[in-house]
C-alpha cells in the first residue's frame, strides 16, 4: 500500500497558478495510477486528473480541461497538479489516490477506503 502526503495549496487570486505535489512512500510508485480529486465546500469529491503508470496518458474532468496539467516524476515517487488560470470555483481540498489500473471505478470517489489529509485550494475572485 502507497502512502501519500499532499502539499502546494495556498491562497491565489483569480488568474493565478500553484502546483500540486503529491508524495508517495513504499515502494513500486511506477506500479500505481496516479489521481487527483477535490471537495469543496458542502460538495461531494470529485475526479481531477489522472496520469498512467509511466505518464505516458493523462485524464481530465471537463471542468479543468486546458488549466490543469498532471505529471509524475517516479524517480522522486511524486506527482504533480500544474494549476493555471485559477477561478473561485477552483477553491476546494484537493487529494491525490493511487489504483493499480485507470478505471471509470478509479476516478470515483467511493473507490477510495483512505485519503491523506489533502491540501487547501482557495481562489480568491
Amino acid at each position: 500500500q502507497v502512502q501519500l502526503l499532499e502539499s502546494g495549496g495556498g491562497l491565489v487570486q483569480a488568474g493565478g497558478s500553484l502546483r500540486l505535489s503529491c508524495a508517495a512512500s513504499g515502494r513500486a510508485f511506477s506500479s500505481y495510477v496516479m489521481y487527483w480529486f477535490r471537495q469543496a465546500p458542502g460538495k461531494e469529491r470529485e475526479f481531477v486528473a489522472a496520469v498512467t503508470w509511466n505518464g505516458g496518458r493523462a485524464y481530465y474532468a471537463d471542468s479543468i480541461k486546458g488549466r490543469f496539467t498532471i505529471s509524475r516524476d517516479n524517480a522522486k515517487n511524486t506527482v504533480y497538479l500544474q494549476m493555471n488560470s485559477l477561478k473561485p470555483e477552483d477553491t476546494a481540498v484537493y487529494y491525490c489516490a493511487a489504483d493499480k489500473k485507470i478505471t471509470i471505478a478509479a476516478m470515483t470517489s467511493t473507490r477510495y477506503d483512505y485519503w491523506g489529509q489533502g491540501t487547501q485550494v482557495t481562489v480568491s475572485s
